[in-house]
């Protein structure tokens, strides 16, 4: 068997830990994290079931997780009203890993260094699973969104630009 069937991340050691089950999908990429389309398009899956994690700061400093589908844009404003914040802008690039332990295109809301409040589009509902970073670049993970939301403590409202 090869090695890197073998290799677990943080998140995929928090899920069996909470027995909740996944799969795992790894995609190929070059030296930097291909966009979510893509990575939705070499797993076979729709775009609208491949979430990406991003991660805000608000006007009181807080910090702020959305789960939006690869092709969507997060509404900046939808996203403030729905965590009861003035304003939200995205972390700069540069402040992901200190924050969350993640780097750029393999970011997960599940194992971050802290949990922070989460909110995941409305539409992850719709699917019997969804797939989000296996925390690195190149890996996902596929699991019922239900789940994922319980266990992440996160709420779901449409944040998304229309």
């Amino acid at each position: 068997m090869a090695k890197n069937k073998e290799e677990k991340t943080n998140v995929m050691r928090v899920l069996d830990q909470k027995k909740i089950p996944y799969t795992a999908h790894a995609y190929e990429h070059g030296e930097t994290a291909p966009d979510g389309v893509t990575v939705a398009r070499s797993l076979g899956q729709e775009p609208e079931r491949v979430f990406k994690t991003l991660v805000t700061r608000s006007a009181s400093g807080g910090c702020y997780v959305f789960e939006v589908p690869v092709a969507a844009t997060l509404d900046l404003k939808k996203a403030a009203k729905a965590v009861g914040e003035k304003w939200v802008e995205m972390l700069p690039a540069k402040d992901l890993l200190p924050l969350t332990g993640y780097v750029h295109g393999g970011c997960s809301p599940v194992g971050m260094k802290k949990q922070f409040p989460t909110v995941f589009h409305e539409s992850c509902m719709e699917w019997e699973t969804i797939c989000v970073s296996a925390g690195k670049v190149g890996l996902q993970v596929e699991v019922a969104p239900e789940a994922l939301a319980a266990l992440v403590r996160a709420k779901t409202a449409d944040v998304t630009a229309e």
